[in-house]
């Protein structure tokens, strides 16, 4: 066996790569490894004494620590026969340790993905130019739109879109998501919840709080994805690092107890003789503290670790005859033969060899280049172990924790709870003094003796005591007082001054840890503050936050573990049915990327939740912005769900500042309106004005019309009333006429008529008046009654 140098027990790692893959290569560091923890097997090894300190500090931090000691206390050259205590301990320790660890896990935390590869980048550049364009052009684009409809914005909600560089800066951060990061975060999460993280997420924080130390281990399997498993550090193993996130660490591991079944299931290739030869020696008690008969005898001892060495990574450059040259992979062996055209390129990158092995036996159960190594995409010749280990308080191999500051201060209160009970069982009632002398000196006077027993009745039943001043004889009666109450010592000073130590190592608890009385749940001052009493709780988280921050720092290394494994999953068809399963399958179509281009790489952040106290501040800032109108309820909701407390301000900072511009807008379209409307309304009324005017004057026409229209109207009727008349009259007076004609017309007719008779009578007379010349008649006489022809001429 080469060994790197002479004080180290581990194989050379300048061979070749073959040599480092053979099973006697393992089987040379697993021995190594046993070597730097076991010793040989002997019990003050570097594995016993973490082990027992751990089982140490867990006892403590469960209130089960050992008795021995405060009876070696207690005791007088070992002798407790006049001792009868209570010897159960104080439960002092685990009060603070589930406070600590309680209160870290109540704090939640949301995993961001973001996406850092130079595809995402360019797109979300672009992202943001777009949008600080509109801002830049805002002006300009609306006119556009108003004038032509075609919205030219990069965010067409115009609402959502950010006003001012400050706002892109935050809607960056707090809204934009690529796909590609909305799936890989749903990714982390499921795989978080299917191997039940928050329950391994508890037992990490008790490590940190009780141990100083904790360890998550995260692997990949072709059967079950990606697996994330608790690591106990009282069994886990590791090269020497004083580095508290174990960053530089070359081999880390864990013992683990499996049982024979078990090892045949994991390793198949086992034969029957191999296991015969293996049941000889289960659990090998020699390299296990605190065996005594604790674990099962048919249990297996095995040392599961990781082995970080490099590998040369060798090609061939063949130059083809149209001129271009084509790389070949070769073993790291490979030489080309000189002058016959071929180049040898080689780099260097770091690889894994899982093992397994029996402690205490030379016996390797599996040695082999570990499959599905995680790199970095920032640098690929990394590897990452699949162990993340955290030690926020170690010095130089030496790990601290808050169980390992106060144990000593326990021991003190458990020493001061003894002491107590010891004081109380020695304390005795208060008597009384009885003079026996001076009771025989009184007489009752009712025949009666005044004995002890009776003066004793008498006193505690009345309080009452009879006494004499002087003796039969005359004498002064130095009995006088024949009982007297005596104070016994009863132990107050000394039960007083236990109390005053039992706080006292109490109180420094409180100051070693940090866990004052304003977060261990004791009842607070009733004068103090509640301001001061705020002041101390967050002062308190100020003093455990590297707790926390350790417990964060695995979890977020988990998470970039995960990130760099999703690729396999994504690769073999078992895996990827269980993500569609469990995931959209849209996510897992777009984390497809990731098997055929490999161009994505993720920066994993966990946003931590505010602590109460914050939450109280933002939440009073909140209610004062609501009660003053400067925000709207829509958006005390939404600052409600930003888990940053910083993004959480700004958010409030930029919600009230655009309050404020649409409260001066709104206010200044009120006093536009209101200008409008008092020019409206001017209008209206010299309008209403100009038509009342109008109406009137209309009226007046109207009026005017209708006096005119009357007057013509009555000049017609009056026309055609004396045109009615006229015509009645022109009638009447045609009539007339008429009538004055027919009677001229009559008259000369009469009288021509009256002429025609006359002319008649005359022609006749004249005739008669011949015949009788000519007969020679007689006279005629023309007036004779009848026949006088001149009757009725005049």
């Amino acid at each position: 066996m080469i060994y790197t140098n002479s004080t180290s027990s581990f194989p050379d790692q300048v061979v070749s790569e073959e040599v480092k893959s053979s099973f006697e290569y393992g089987l040379q560091v697993g021995r190594a490894i046993e070597g730097e923890w076991f010793a040989a097997g002997r019990t003050n090894n570097r594995f016993s004494t973490y082990f027992n300190d751990f089982h140490t500090r867990r006892l403590y931090a469960r209130g089960e620590q050992s008795i021995k000691k405060y009876k070696d206390e207690m005791s007088i050259d070992g002798d407790l026969s006049y001792l009868n205590l209570d010897w159960k301990p104080v439960p002092i320790i685990p009060k603070f340790v589930d406070i600590l660890v309680n209160g870290i896990s109540q704090r939640g935390y949301e995993i961001n993905a973001y996406a850092q590869d130079p595809e995402s980048i360019n797109k979300r550049t672009r992202y943001a130019q777009g949008l600080l364009r509109d801002i830049n052009a805002e002006t300009f684009l609306s006119k556009v739109q108003q004038a032509t409809g075609m919205n030219l914005f990069s965010m067409k909600d115009r609402e959502k879109a950010p006003q001012d560089t400050s706002e892109l800066e935050v809607h960056m951060q707090l809204d934009y998501k690529q796909s590609i990061e909305v799936a890989e975060e749903e990714l982390i999460n499921n795989v978080l919840a299917k191997n039940k993280y928050d329950l391994t997420e508890t037992r990490i924080n008790h490590d940190l709080t009780v141990l100083g130390i904790a360890a998550v281990k995260t692997s990949w399997n072709k059967s079950e994805g990606i697996v994330v498993d608790y690591v106990d550090p009282a069994r886990l193993i590791y090269s020497y690092t004083e580095d508290p996130n174990f960053e530089d660490l070359w081999y880390a591991g864990e013992i683990k107890f499996i049982s024979l079944a078990d090892l045949k299931k994991q390793f198949p290739n086992l034969t029957d003789s191999e296991l015969e030869e293996i049941e000889k020696y289960p659990g090998n008690s020699d390299y296990t503290p605190g065996w005594n008969g604790r674990y099962d005898e048919n249990a297996i001892q095995v040392l599961y670790f990781e082995y970080k060495t490099y590998q040369d990574q060798v090609f061939k450059i063949k130059q083809t005859p149209s001129g271009l040259e084509k790389a070949l992979e070769k073993p790291d062996t490979f030489m080309p033969p000189p002058n016959d055209g071929f180049e040898r390129v080689s780099r260097s990158i770091e690889v894994l060899y899982s093992g397994a092995k029996i402690v205490g036996h030379n016996k390797m159960l599996g040695w082999s280049l570990s499959e599905n190594m995680t790199r970095p995409t920032s640098n690929l010749v990394k590897v990452n172990m699949s162990y993340n280990i955290c030690a926020p308080r170690m010095y130089r191999g030496r790990i601290e924790s808050t169980v390992s500051r106060i144990t000593g201060f326990a021991d003190m209160i458990q020493l001061t709870h003894l002491k107590l009970q010891q004081v109380l069982s020695r304390v005795v009632p208060d008597g009384v003094y009885l003079d026996v002398d001076g009771l025989a000196e009184v007489d009752l006077g009712n025949g009666t003796n005044y004995n002890p027993r009776e003066a004793l009745n008498m006193y505690f039943q009345t309080g009452s005591i009879v006494g004499r001043s002087l003796t039969q004889d005359g004498d002064p009666n130095m009995g006088k007082v024949p009982i007297q109450e005596l104070n016994s010592s009863s132990g107050q000073a000394k039960i007083q001054s236990l109390i005053q130590t039992y706080q006292y190592y109490l109180q420094m608890i409180r100051d070693v840890t940090g866990l004052n009385e304003a977060r261990d749940g004791s009842m607070p001052d009733k004068q103090s503050l509640v301001g001061l009493q705020k002041l101390a709780a967050a002062n308190s988280n100020v003093a455990t936050r590297h707790i926390l921050q350790a417990g964060m720092y695995l979890t977020l290394k988990t998470c970039e573990n995960i990130t760099l494994r999703a690729a396999d999953s994504l690769m073999y068809p078992l895996t990827k049915q269980a993500l569609e399963s469990s995931i959209s399958k849209f996510n897992v179509g777009t984390l497809d990327e990731l098997i055929n281009l490999n161009t994505h790489d993720f920066g994993i952040f966990l946003q931590l939740e505010p602590d109460e106290e914050q939450k109280a501040m933002l939440e009073q800032n909140i209610q004062i912005a609501l009660k003053s109108g400067q925000i709207y309820l829509e958006d005390a909701i939404d600052i409600r769900e930003v888990k940053n407390i910083q993004l959480a301000n700004a958010v409030l900072k930029q919600r009230r500042k655009r309050k404020q511009a649409q409260d001066q807008q709104a206010q200044q379209a009120n006093i536009q309106a209101q200008a409008n409307a008092n020019a409206e309304a001017a209008e209206r009324s010299a309008l209403a004005e100009t038509q009342k005017q109008q109406v009137i004057s209309e009226q007046n026409i109207n009026y005017e019309q209708a006096k005119n229209q009357f007057s013509i109207d009555k000049m017609m009727q009056e026309a055609e009333v004396e045109k009615e008349k006229m015509k009645i009259k022109f009638g009447y007076d045609m009539q007339l006429k008429q009538m004055d004609l027919q009677e001229i017309a009559s008259r000369e007719k009469f009288i021509e008529d009256r002429k025609d008779k006359r002319t008649k009578i005359v022609g006749t007379q004249q005739s008669q008046m011949i015949d009788q010349r000519q007969n020679d008649l007689l006279p005629t006489n023309f007036e004779q009654d009848g026949d006088n022809p001149m009757e009725g001429l005049v």
